[in-house]
């Protein structure tokens, strides 16, 4: 199974960006299911109704989420009827929506996954227990799982790499916008990156105008980020999993910007 994961969608620029792009990436890497972070998709905040259908309709079959979730109050109206969305698991119970699912393509199914991590960010529920807790049910399911571990700190990704290795296909971090560049196959069989990088402007400052966030820095005043209106970039992870064991036979960083894009 070839999965295509396309890193934080950031504003207008980020969605255009997919729409442009996903005709040539699936050209290229023939992927059977193709997955996006969206929780920056509105404005850099969560994301609305609108804004799911045109992922969807653009050829994006699954969504994970992070801690911009809640940000456009509109996502309460459709999270619990909208099977093909996630946001991180390991919030409190009780909490709208779902923390995983699984994506079918055609005779393939993908288990996906949304965790976030806890140093850095607000208060949620361990997410390793909460890990270890869905990966065992939807191992009952199918053996090919996708983990987005939403967190801040390098260390707590790379902990929960090792933690699910070879009971998980693949474990990628998203959250700080900027990949990196630690792509490999675990021992046990799965596929890691700490951060799978963002999709939209790639001149602001994690998507945003950046003149305001400089300006912050320098005054510690506050101030209000918008999306940045520049050059475009995408960036993901393509893996390649064996159906029959669950473990990652090939995964690479996806970097594509502007510049260096080349129409097919």
């Amino acid at each position: 199974m070839k999965v295509v994961f396309i890193g934080d969608i950031v504003g207008q620029v980020g969605r255009d960006t997919v729409k442009r792009l996903l005709p040539w990436l699936k050209d290229r890497y023939q992927p059977h299911i193709v997955i996006a972070n969206g929780e920056n998709a509105a404005g850099g905040r969560g994301i609305n109704a609108a804004i799911t259908r045109e992922l969807f309709a653009a050829g994006v079959q699954g969504i994970t989420m992070g801690n911009h979730t809640w940000d456009n109050r509109e996502i309460f109206d459709f999270i619990d009827d909208e099977a093909r969305m996630i946001r991180p698991a390991n919030l409190p119970p009780g909490t709208p929506g779902r923390g995983y699912t699984i994506i079918k393509s055609g005779s393939r199914e993908l288990g996906i996954v949304n965790l976030i991590g806890r140093t850095f960010l607000p208060p949620s529920d361990c997410p390793f227990r909460k890990a270890d807790e869905i990966i065992d049910e939807l191992r009952r399911k199918t053996k090919c799982i996708l983990v987005d571990f939403h967190a801040e700190a390098t260390s707590e990704k790379i902990a929960m790499g090792w933690h699910l290795d070879g009971r998980a296909s693949v474990v990628l971090g998203t959250h700080t916008h900027v990949q990196t560049n630690d792509d490999r196959i675990l021992p046990e069989g799965t596929a890691y990156v700490t951060d799978a990088g963002m999709t939209g402007p790639r001149d602001g400052v994690l998507g945003m105008e950046r003149e305001s966030v400089i300006r912050k820095f320098i005054t510690g005043m506050p101030a209000r980020f918008q999306v940045a209106e520049t050059k475009w970039h995408l960036n993901g992870l393509f893996v390649d999993i064996d159906e029959a064991t669950g473990k990652a036979v090939s995964v690479r960083t996806i970097r594509v910007d502007e510049d260096s894009w080349i129409p097919a």
